[in-house]
């Protein structure tokens, strides 16, 4: 099994005209990105939709992206619900396709307590049969913030490897975990830090650069100040539809969106084409 470090690419969902999931333009998608910086792929997690997918939809394409590309690179298969029944029969079924490692966030809505968040990912854990489990730490989706001390608990649950840590304050080592940041703006930090590495969506657009980050350190506060344009129109409204609408123009059909996500206004537009532009990224060729 390949490490689960690096820059790992929380990858969208392509569809195709009529919504339907396209599976032939994942995996091109896929390719495209392990050849332009990314270490590993997270497939079904919210940047791929996953709110609007359904089970069967995330495990065929998990299936399909692990039989064919699970020996280049790391694929992480997104698991998450606040629902502990849900999430464990999700990572049980993902665990069976084969993907090195699944991404469990926490409940959400529901907003369970210390207690119920330990019992939450004890479920997951046991589930999942000894496939690694990513927790995921994002209080701005789900409300719900899990402090270093609680990380630190969890990292003591067999099976419990990794966190992306997407809350910016807390961004640092935990006992017994492996850290990655969720925040494409904290890479250069996370790595400065000594972190593993980031689970990012620039990097559908700006992998060999990020990749950099990696590799040159005495280069990276340049290179992080350099992309801070992108890293700000990928987010300039909800995520994916910029790097959606970014992956659209220079060429990926990777199609659009499913409600209650909606396409790009005109002013969301014009700045992921500043950006674009910027960048010299219009006029690329994608591969596959």
């Amino acid at each position: 099994m390949p490490a689960i470090e690096g820059l790992l690419t929380a990858m969208v969902t392509p569809f195709r005209a009529d919504g339907r999931v396209n599976e032939e333009r994942a995996v091109a998608l896929g390719a495209h990105l392990l050849d332009h910086g990314s270490d590993g792929l997270v497939v079904c997690g919210t940047t791929g939709e996953s709110p609007t997918l359904s089970d069967d939809e995330m495990v065929s394409l998990v299936t399909t992206m692990v039989q064919e590309l699970a020996g280049e690179a790391t694929i992480v298969a997104g698991a998450g619900s606040n629902s502990t029944h849900h999430a464990a029969h999700l990572a049980e079924r993902m665990a069976a396709t084969g993907a090195h490692a699944l991404l469990s966030v926490t409940g959400y809505y529901n907003r369970p307590n210390r207690r119920g968040i330990v019992r939450h990912y004890e479920e997951v854990a046991r589930a999942a049969g000894g496939t690694p489990v990513i927790v995921y730490n994002i209080p701005s989706r789900t409300t719900l913030n899990l402090p270093t001390d609680l990380l630190a608990e969890l990292a003591q649950i067999d099976g419990i490897e990794a966190v992306k840590q997407s809350h910016t304050p807390d961004l640092g080592p935990v006992d017994g975990m492996t850290v990655f940041t969720g925040n494409d703006q904290d890479l250069a930090r996370a790595l400065d830090l000594g972190l593993a590495g980031g689970i990012c969506v620039s990097s559908h657009i700006v992998g060999t650069e990020m990749r950099r980050m990696f590799d040159e350190p005495e280069h990276r506060a340049e290179i992080d100040a350099s992309l801070r344009d992108v890293y700000d129109a990928m987010f300039c409204t909800s995520s994916p539809i910029p790097v959606k609408t970014a992956l659209n123009l220079i060429g990926h059909e990777v199609g659009g969106l499913r409600l209650p996500l909606v396409d790009a206004d005109d002013n969301e537009l014009a700045v992921i084409r500043g950006a674009l532009e910027r960048h010299g990224l219009l006029t690329e060729v994608p591969a596959g």
